[in-house]
């Protein structure tokens, strides 16, 4: 039986986030978007200024019976550096920061959880300061955002950034690819 949930992950620039996740099996749909700010229907060029409070993020729907949140959590800090604060590379400000907005009461334990193993077993070299917060609003961004890794792939942000993320998915989690 389906079980048909969202989430959404700020992992730096949305670009990537969604690339990495149009890849597993059990994402049903990825949008790039804007979420997390204090104005409403942010324009990218606001988003981009940092004044808005939005963090650039994906909307994941995904099927719960097929892809766990446990597995999607794993992804997420896998393909990131959830230990600077409002930086991912050279993208710098708080649209960049790293966040898990959820939907549902076990998402938030989920990932507060993971963090906590994450930080105990040291897994990375800093603590990690993603934070967890509900959901309140997302904000889709233009349609010139939308599946861009997939139609600008051959661009040299997508070469340099993306693709290491996507090239590292498909080495260490080919088990959960889509076929």
């Amino acid at each position: 039986m389906n079980k048909i949930e969202k989430i959404v992950f700020a992992g730096g620039c949305f670009w990537c986030t969604e690339a990495v996740f149009q890849r597993i099996e059990g994402v049903i749909d990825v949008i790039s978007g804007y979420t997390g700010g204090t104005i409403k229907n942010p324009a990218y060029r606001e988003v981009c200024s940092g004044r808005t409070g939005h963090a650039e993020g994906i909307e994941l729907t995904y099927d719960s019976s097929v892809v766990s949140i446990d597995t999607l959590l794993e992804v997420f800090f896998a393909t990131h550096d959830p230990t600077t604060l409002n930086q991912q590379g050279n993208d710098k400000g708080t649209q960049y920061r790293s966040e898990i907005f959820f939907t549902t009461k076990v998402q938030k334990e989920k990932a507060v959880t993971f963090i906590a193993l994450l930080n105990q077993n040291k897994v990375f070299s800093n603590p990690i300061v993603t934070k967890v917060t509900p959901l309140e609003v997302f904000y889709k961004a233009g349609e010139d955002h939308q599946n861009y890794y997939n139609e600008n792939s051959e661009q040299a942000y997508c070469s340099f950034i993306i693709t290491p993320k996507v090239d590292k998915i498909k080495k260490y989690y080919s088990d959960i690819l889509k076929k």
